[in-house]
């Protein structure tokens, strides 16, 4: 029996020049959004003249793609949820597949990053970027052909940073020299809502956590939905500590902890066990995504990865 296809068009997003979007504040799963796609073919260096100027932000530069044309873009289901064969694409308005992982964007602009969800708060199906099938769309992750499922529930909504990359072959002297995990960068957002499976949501990044997961970096960076109602009163670590006491303790604990109950030990963390502050975060976003373009070029060899 061929596989069940659904495709509901929930919300819509207008790109506005200087790659400002508007999300609604409420979008169903699957959802729609009217994106600019990026072409991991045509990448480019881009420094603004607002980089430039800012002194925190001074000789930051990030790489993205140049957008060659500007769809539709909607988040396709095939198949059932929670099966071995189910994945959730993103496609144009003709039908034609895109990938979350190389053609959303990273950057807004005024320091703002798309997020894309892959676990939604308050659930346990590890559902992740395939990074290595055709057009990365989100699947349920799988362990000796069975899917997977954390212990218990994440506090939070779980996703990755488009156009970033763990290069595995970068040892980072200042995290016990782990080198990366091989995917893109994991974001833990804080705010209230409950995001939906391939939703993209606006954020700002506030710190980051260094887990060695196995050996290897596996870093988390923990942000804020623009959209959420203390959005505007957290800036940094030290703002989190105070608008949402214990939640950096608690997103440690929880990433520490949770493959114990399966037998396995704790998890590890680099940066004196504590979270980083905001410029720390945006230096692993960087570095990360300089890592991808090298990637998406070919300058560093892509193995098993999809680049399409």
């Amino acid at each position: 029996m061929a596989a069940a296809t659904t495709t509901t068009t929930a919300a819509r997003v207008t790109a506005f020049a200087g790659g400002v979007l508007r999300y609604p504040r409420s979008i169903p799963s699957p959802a729609s959004y009217f994106l600019k796609p990026f072409s991991a073919s045509s990448c480019a260096l881009r420094l603004s003249s607002r980089a430039l100027s800012s002194p925190s932000a001074k000789g930051r530069r990030f790489y993205t793609c140049r957008a060659i044309y500007n769809p539709e873009v909607q988040i396709k289901g095939e198949g059932q949820p929670e099966t071995l064969d189910y994945r959730v694409f993103f496609v144009d308005h003709s039908g034609k597949k895109v990938s979350p992982w190389h053609d959303v964007p990273l950057q807004l602009g005024d320091g703002v990053y798309n997020f894309i969800v892959e676990i939604p708060k308050e659930s346990s199906a590890k559902m992740e970027v395939a990074t290595d099938e055709p057009f990365t769309p989100i699947k349920q992750d799988t362990k000796k052909g069975k899917l997977r499922y954390y212990p218990y529930n994440i506090n939070w909504n779980y996703g990755l940073l488009p156009q970033t990359w763990e290069d595995p072959s970068f040892a980072n002297n200042e995290v016990d020299g782990a080198f990366g995990d091989n995917d893109p960068v994991d974001v833990v957002e804080i705010g209230e809502r409950r995001g939906e499976i391939g939703e993209i949501l606006k954020i700002k990044p506030l710190g980051a956590l260094a887990m060695i997961d196995e050996g290897e970096l596996d870093w988390k960076i923990v942000a804020i939905s623009l959209d959420d109602p203390k959005a505007a009163l957290v800036n940094d670590v030290d703002d989190v500590e105070k608008h949402f006491p214990g939640t950096l303790t608690a997103i440690r604990d929880w990433f520490r902890d949770y493959k114990i109950p399966d037998g396995k030990p704790a998890n590890k963390f680099g940066l004196g066990n504590k979270a980083a502050n905001k410029d720390y975060a945006l230096k692993v976003i960087k570095e990360t995504n300089e890592s991808w373009a090298k990637l998406v070029k070919r300058s560093i060899p892509a193995n098993d990865l999809s680049l399409v």
